[in-house]
C-alpha cells in the first residue's frame, strides 16, 4: 500500500460523489459512491477493517474522485463508471446464467429459434425455459414438422433455393414457392402450441409413438415418449407477447458474501409461477448492502425484465433504487425487505441457494500458504489443518448463545458448525468469560469422551479474559492444545501468556483468523436472531384466539418455525399439532396476513 493513498483519502472533500481506486499499473480496481467522499474512503484505512478490505487497500496506489450534486447523481455515475472500467473488485454481470427463450420474429416469413436476448422489434417471445435439453428437442420437432425458413437475417429473393429446400426442411419462401398465408398457418400452429392451446403437433407425435410401438420399434417409441414429455413441459411454460411483465411480476434477490467471494441469487415469478432462477458470482470489495444495490442497477438497467415488485435480502436504499428506475427507465418499481410471510420464505430460499454457492466456491480455494504462515505466527508444531473458533452473541443478557465454527484446510466445514444455548447464566446475566468457559467445556468434553479429533488450534473471539476462560475449561477436562484470541479493535492475536501480536491486516495468516472470527460472529448472531424470532413466534401464536401457551408450545415443538407452519394446509396443521380445524385455519390466516 502506498502511504500517498492514505494521504489522498484524508484530503478528499466532504461532498457526494464517486471514487476510483487504482493500482500501481494505473488500472481501476474499484469504483464506489458515497454521500460523503472523505468519510467513506477513509473508512477503508481504519485499523479494524476486515481482511477483504485490507487486501484491497494494499493494492491502492492512487485515488481519483468525481463530485456530484447528490447521492442519486453519484449512483448513476457509479453505474456508468463500472460499465466503463469493469473493475475487478466490483460485482460484474459476467457469470450469470439467463434461461433461453423461444423467439418468433416479426417478419412476413418469421423464423423460430432459441435466444437469450430480447429485441424490441415486435417479435414474440415464449419462456423462459429452465430445461434447455427439452427446449432443443421441441425446436428439433418444429424443424422436422414444419418447413420454416432457417436462413438468418432479412429474407432475400433468390432464383435458386438453398440445400434445406431440397432436403424438404424449408418451404422456399425466398423463391416464392409458398405464399405468406400458407406459411402463416405453420406459424399459427407453433404459436397455438406455445400459448397452451392443443395442436396437431402433440397428436402427431403421439400417433408416431403408437405406430412405432405396434411395429415393436421400442427405441423409436421411447424417443417419441420423451418428446411428448418435453412438449408437455413446453406447454406448461406459456409465453407472454413482447415480454411485457404481467400484473403479478415479482423478483427476489438475495446476496451472500464470504471473505472476498460474493454470490447473488435471483428468482423470478410471473403470474404466480417460478419462471427462472439465476446465480451471479464475483470477487467484491463492498459490503452486502452496497454490492447488492450496485448489482440490481446493472441487472435491470435495460428495463426489459423489470418486475412490478422486487424483494431483497438486505436493507438497501429502496427509495434511491426506485427513483433510479423511474427516472432512468420510466418504470415504477416497488422495493421491499420482507420480514415474514410468503415473500420472506421465497427470499429465504434464494438466500440458501446463494449461501450454498458461495460456500462451495470458498472450499475450492487452496489455503496452504496461509496456513503455513499461521503456523509460523502461532508457533505451533503442526500445520493448523483443523481450526475451531467460538463467539458469543446476546441481547441485553437475553438469548445468550455461543457459536462453534470449524475450518478444515482453511475453509468452512458447515456441517460441523454447532451452537450452544447458555445454561450456566442467570436470567439477564451478561458474562462472556463464563459463556466461553461453558461452551468450550461442553464441546471438548464430548470430543474427549467420544475420542473425536481435537483441533490443531482453537481461537476465541476476544482478549486475554476469553483466552483464559477457554484454557481453564480445557484444564478441567485434562486437555491441552494451542489457544489464541483475536481482539477485534485492532485485530491483535492474543496468546495465553498475555502477549499479543499486531500484524498488517493483509497478512495471510491473520486473514485466516479474521475469516474464522467473522464466520463465528455471523453464525452466533444469526442463531441469536432465530431464538428471538422463535420467542416472538410463541407470542404471535398465543395472540390468536384458541391458542394458549400449551398449544403454541405444541405447534412450535412440532414444526420448529413459522415458515414450516405456513407450508401446511389447515388440515395438516390441525392433525399434526392436534388442534381443532377452525383454530388451525385462524392460525394460518393470522400468519399469512
Amino acid at each position: 500500500m502506498s502511504e500517498s493513498a492514505r494521504d489522498q483519502a484524508r484530503s478528499l472533500p466532504e461532498n457526494p460523489g464517486c471514487y476510483l481506486m487504482k493500482n500501481a499499473e494505473g488500472t481501476v480496481i474499484y469504483v464506489g459512491k458515497a454521500k460523503n467522499l472523505k468519510r467513506r474512503v477513509n473508512s477503508y484505512f481504519l485499523p479494524n477493517r476486515n481482511a477483504k478490505t485490507a487486501a484491497l487497500v494494499e493494492k491502492i496506489v492512487n485515488i481519483e474522485y468525481v463530485i456530484t450534486g447528490n447521492e442519486y447523481e453519484a449512483l448513476v455515475l457509479e453505474n456508468n463508471l463500472i460499465k466503463k472500467y469493469n473493475p475487478h473488485y466490483n460485482i460484474l454481470l459476467k457469470d450469470g446464467k439467463s434461461y433461453p427463450l423461444i423467439r418468433i420474429t416479426n417478419e412476413d416469413y418469421p423464423r423460430v429459434f432459441k435466444t437469450r436476448r430480447v429485441i424490441k422489434d415486435g417479435s414474440l417471445y415464449y419462456g423462459p425455459y429452465p430445461d434447455g435439453k427439452r427446449l432443443d428437442m421441441y425446436l428439433e420437432t418444429v424443424e422436422d414438422t414444419y418447413p420454416l425458413r432457417l436462413c438468418q437475417g432479412v429474407l432475400k429473393k433468390k432464383s435458386t433455393p438453398c440445400l434445406y429446400y431440397h432436403m424438404k426442411k424449408c418451404s422456399g419462401p425466398c423463391i416464392g414457392a409458398i405464399s405468406k398465408e400458407e406459411y402463416g398457418e405453420y406459424i399459427k400452429e407453433v404459436k397455438d402450441f406455445l400459448s397452451g392451446d392443443d395442436s396437431s403437433l402433440s397428436r402427431k407425435v403421439k400417433k408416431e409413438m403408437l405406430e412405432a410401438s405396434k411395429k415393436l420399434d421400442f427405441e423409436t417409441a421411447a424417443k417419441k415418449r420423451d418428446l411428448l414429455e418435453a412438449l408437455s413441459v413446453m406447454q406448461s411454460n406459456q409465453g407472454v407477447d413482447d415480454m411485457d411483465t404481467s400484473e403479478d411480476s415479482r423478483d427476489y434477490a438475495a446476496i451472500e458474501m464470504r471473505a472476498y467471494l460474493c454470490t447473488v441469487s435471483i428468482m423470478q415469478f410471473r403470474d404466480g409461477r417460478l419462471i427462472g432462477k439465476a446465480m451471479y458470482r464475483a470477487e467484491c470489495l463492498g459490503d452486502e448492502t452496497e454490492t447488492l444495490l450496485s448489482f440490481l442497477i446493472q441487472y435491470y438497467s435495460d428495463g426489459d425484465t423489470l418486475p412490478h415488485e422486487l424483494y431483497v435480502s438486505h436493507d438497501i436504499d429502496a427509495e434511491l433504487l426506485s427513483k433510479f428506475f423511474k427516472e432512468e427507465l420510466g418504470k415504477p418499481l416497488k422495493v421491499e425487505i420482507p420480514k415474514d410471510g410468503k415473500h420472506y420464505r421465497i427470499l429465504r430460499l434464494a438466500g440458501e441457494n446463494a449461501t450454498r454457492d458461495v460456500e462451495k466456491r470458498l472450499k475450492s480455494v487452496d489455503n496452504t500458504p496461509a496456513l503455513e504462515r499461521l503456523k509460523e505466527i502461532t508457533n505451533i508444531d503442526t500445520l493448523p489443518s483443523l481450526i475451531e473458533g467460538f463467539d458469543i452473541a446476546q441481547l441485553s443478557g437475553k438469548y445468550t448463545v455461543a457459536s462453534l465454527i470449524v475450518f478444515r484446510d482453511g475453509n468452512p466445514s458447515n456441517k460441523e458448525y454447532r451452537h450452544f444455548s447458555m445454561k450456566s447464566l442467570e436470567e439477564n446475566e451478561i458474562n462472556d468469560f463464563q459463556s466461553i468457559h461453558e461452551a468450550v467445556f461442553r464441546r471438548y468434553k464430548r470430543q474427549r469422551d467420544e475420542k473425536a479429533q481435537l483441533p490443531d488450534l482453537l481461537m476465541v473471539d476476544g482478549g486475554i479474559g476469553q483466552v483464559n476462560a477457554a484454557i481453564a475449561a480445557l484444564d478441567e477436562l485434562g486437555l491441552s492444545f494451542p489457544v489464541v484470541g483475536l481482539a477485534e479493535k485492532h485485530e491483535e492475536i492474543v496468546f495465553p501468556d498475555n502477549t499479543s501480536l499486531l500484524l498488517d491486516h493483509s497478512d495471510p495468516g491473520l486473514r485466516v483468523l479474521i475469516a474464522l472470527r467473522d464466520e463465528c460472529h455471523r453464525f452466533a448472531t444469526s442463531f441469536n436472531q432465530r431464538m428471538r424470532s422463535k420467542d416472538a413466534s410463541f407470542k404471535l401464536l398465543e395472540s390468536i384466539d384458541g391458542v394458549g401457551p400449551e398449544r403454541s408450545k405444541r405447534i412450535m415443538q412440532t414444526y420448529q418455525s413459522v415458515e414450516a407452519i405456513l407450508s401446511l394446509t389447515p388440515e395438516e396443521l390441525a392433525k399434526g399439532a392436534k388442534i381443532p380445524l377452525p383454530v388451525a385455519e385462524r392460525v394460518l390466516r393470522k400468519l399469512n396476513f
